[in-house]
């Protein structure tokens, strides 16, 4: 079974895509900061981040930086997940190597075609 990470600071989101992830059968991990999801990171190796643009600590797009430049994370597919929806916060979740970029509310059409393009 896959393992995903969430990185989401707010309750209803983590529960909601939580619960849509579980529903699509992956086991699913969760963290509600920066720090957090640095130890689940390096405990679990999960197969995809789904990651929050403003968390406590560190912001999503900091993370996604730190982890593409590391040799042993860059491969995790990640995808931000957010209410930052601009053009403009997309161009940069792509610039910094992130696969795939979801508006929340979440939709979860497309949370699970993002899912069978990301993992196979």
């Amino acid at each position: 079974m896959n393992t995903v990470l969430v990185v989401e600071d707010g309750l209803t989101d983590m529960e909601i895509l939580s619960r849509y992830l579980q529903q699509a059968g992956y086991s699913v991990i969760s963290a509600t900061s920066s720090e957090d999801a640095q130890i689940k990171i390096d405990r679990t190796k999960p197969d995809l981040i789904f990651l929050d643009v403003i968390l406590p600590g560190k912001s999503g797009f900091e993370i996604c930086r730190e982890l593409k430049s590391n040799p042993e994370t860059s491969q995790i597919p990640i995808v931000f997940c957010s209410t930052k929806n601009s053009d403009v916060d997309k161009m940069w979740g792509n610039m910094l190597g992130a696969q795939a970029y979801l508006s929340k509310p979440i939709n979860r059409e497309e949370l699970v075609k993002i899912l069978k393009q990301l993992i196979h």
